[in-house]
Order: structure tokens, then C-alpha cells, then sequence
């Protein structure tokens, strides 16, 4: 996929000093935030890349941001401890929940009333998993203080978690390569899949009706998995670490961005260093494309809500938004095959 086939040229996001650890697209698509190393979260209009606004106040790496489905609340967690919650529309910070450990994943539930993290298992800490009750009436100020369910999920450490389509069932990605899902209410682990990757679960987004999710790996594949059953559909075989994985509203494609971590990489070539974002076809698990750019490893992917572009966010600092152009919506897929919705 030659980039100019399918993409505009893309657009720069010069706003951080240091490595990208998660992107995400409000509802709307309009907006993208970014978060960082540098202890700052950026939010840009997606379709000219102007920088809107920051959002500041963590005191160490930012790791995982979300933002609610009517984007009037921000979520973040940070190697400071701390989980915080801020007004999208004027950059405030209306809310800290502070913990003995870092918090490595936020996520908002489907109805935008309650907040999962996950905390690191750090010190004598035990990893957990909180569920916090969103206050949305009056100025958002006045939050609970204590979740409304914790528990610690027993074995490998969880390092992604998202809400499925059922309001108390959380799915976790693991260490250890584990997928599983937890009943928030008892912290029981309901199901889960032992040998979903055999290395560290490094991304999870789900399906617009979260019927399905993908997963990224540090043992380099990318799966499709079954939110139900946790049965793994498909499978993406590279030949380097993955970050991220994303997939692609419309059309039946899966975006995936990884690389070597910088102390692997001798050679200053962009193509050595595969730091490239791969378009792979969904069903058939085929790849169909790369697009080349950032000088480090792709640490996050996110697509439009509406597929019209995705953002890549690096090791280098940058974050990257490709516009599809025309060429992109007019491809079939599946050759003459005509798939009806």
C-alpha cells in the first residue's frame, strides 16, 4: 500500500517531549487526545491537527487516557498514583482517587457511568482492579471517594482491560499472554483463555458492539477474539513486538504498529526498525499494506469512529494522523464478492 494510493499526506502532532503511551478519537471523531511520558495530555482536532488544548496536572508518565461517549469527561492514569478525572471542554481537573501504585489502564463503560482501572502490582502491592461510580450530575466535582468494586485478579498481572456489551463483565488482557473475563460485583474470573498469546498482552480494543476485540502481543501476533466465548477468530503473524492493534469501522481491515524497543535497534534504517502502522485484511489474515513514518516503534493506534482516518502515536514523540482519500472507500475487499449489512 503505497501511502499515497489510499492516504493523504498526514498530518504532524508536534506536542510532546516524549514517547506517545496511548491516543484515542472522542465519539464524534472531531477530537483526538494524546497522552505521554512527559506528564502531559494533548487534545487536537483530528482534521487539521491544530492543538486545542492540555490537560495538566500528573506528575509522572501519563500511561492510559479515555474519554465518555458525549465527551464532557476525561479519564487518565499515571505513573503518579493517581487516577483523574477532567472537564473535556475547559481542561480541568475536577477529581483525584490516589493509589499506593501506578495506574496502567483506565476505560470508560458503555453508558459512560463507570470507570475501570487497572493499578500495578508494585512493592508488596498486589495489582487490582476498581470500578468507580461516575457522579455526572453538577460540575463533576463531587466523585466517590471509594470504588464501588475492587478485587485482585489471582496469577498473572493484568496490563489491558476494557467493559463488554454486559454491564458487570469486564475482559482483561495479561502478562502471562491471558485473556479473561472478571465479574466486577464478586471479582470472580468468569472465563478465560490461558493461550491467547504466549507473551505479554500489550493492547485491547473492542468492536463497536463489543461482540468481538482484538489483542496485540509482544509475541508478535495480533488476534481476533470472540467476547463471549474468548475463542480466538483470527490470527496476525508478524515477525516483530507489537503495541497496538486497531480495527477499522466499514471495512474488514486491522491496523497493528509495533518495532523493537530502542535498545534492540542498531541500524538507523526506518524499514529495520519496522516501524511502520500494517494493514491486514480481517477475515482472510492476509496483510495488504504498510504505511512507513515514525523513527521509533509504534506505541498506540486509533481509528476514527466513522473510518475516515487513523492516528499513530511513537516512541519518537509524534503522533501521526493519515487521512484516507477516496481510492480507500472505493476498494473491494473482497474482490467482485458483494457483502450485503
Amino acid at each position: 500500500m503505497a501511502s499515497g494510493r489510499i492516504l493523504a499526506r498526514p498530518i504532524l502532532l508536534q506536542g510532546h517531549e516524549r514517547s506517545l503511551t496511548q491516543i484515542r478519537f472522542n465519539n464524534e471523531g472531531d477530537l483526538l487526545f494524546s497522552c505521554s511520558k512527559d506528564h502531559i495530555i494533548n487534545v487536537w482536532f483530528s482534521h487539521n491537527g491544530e492543538r486545542l488544548g492540555t490537560y495538566d496536572g500528573h506528575n509522572g508518565t501519563v500511561w492510559t487516557i479515555d474519554v465518555d461517549s458525549q465527551s464532557k469527561y476525561l479519564v487518565s492514569g499515571a505513573a503518579d498514583n493517581t487516577l483523574r478525572l477532567w472537564s473535556v471542554s475547559n481542561g480541568k481537573c475536577l477529581y483525584v482517587w490516589e493509589f499506593p501504585t501506578a495506574v496502567k489502564r483506565v476505560a470508560f463503560s458503555d453508558d459512560d457511568e463507570k470507570v475501570v482501572c487497572i493499578t500495578e502490582q508494585r512493592m508488596g502491592h498486589q495489582g487490582a482492579v476498581r470500578v468507580f461510580k461516575i457522579n455526572r450530575d453538577g460540575d463533576g466535582t463531587d466523585q466517590p471517594h471509594e470504588p464501588e468494586h475492587m478485587f485482585h485478579p489471582v496469577g498473572s498481572k493484568a496490563t489491558v482491560c476494557a467493559f463488554t456489551y454486559k454491564p458487570n463483565l469486564i475482559v482483561t488482557g495479561h502478562e502471562s499472554g491471558k485473556v479473561a473475563l472478571f465479574d466486577v460485583v464478586s471479582g470472580t474470573e468468569v472465563l478465560s483463555n490461558e493461550r491467547a498469546h504466549m507473551d505479554q498482552v500489550t493492547d485491547l480494543q473492542l468492536s463497536l458492539d463489543r461482540t468481538y476485540f482484538i489483542t496485540s502481543s509482544k509475541d508478535k501476533t495480533a488476534r481476533l477474539h470472540d467476547t463471549k466465548t474468548l475463542r480466538v477468530l483470527k490470527t496476525y503473524s508478524t515477525e516483530t513486538p507489537l503495541n497496538s492493534a486497531a480495527l477499522t469501522p466499514n471495512k474488514p481491515y486491522i491496523l497493528i504498529g509495533g518495532g523493537q524497543e530502542a535498545m534492540q535497534v542498531t541500524t538507523t534504517s526506518l524499514r529495520q526498525g519496522k516501524f511502520e502502522t500494517r494493514f491486514w485484511h480481517k477475515i482472510f489474515e492476509e496483510e495488504i499494506g504498510r504505511v512507513k513514518g515514525h523513527f521509533g516503534p509504534i506505541n498506540t493506534i486509533a481509528v476514527h469512529p466513522a473510518g475516515t482516518c487513523y492516528a499513530s502515536g511513537g516512541e519518537d514523540g509524534f503522533v501521526r494522523v493519515h487521512h484516507f482519500d477516496e481510492s480507500y472507500f472505493k476498494a473491494k475487499p473482497y474482490g467482485d464478492l458483494e457483502i450485503e449489512d
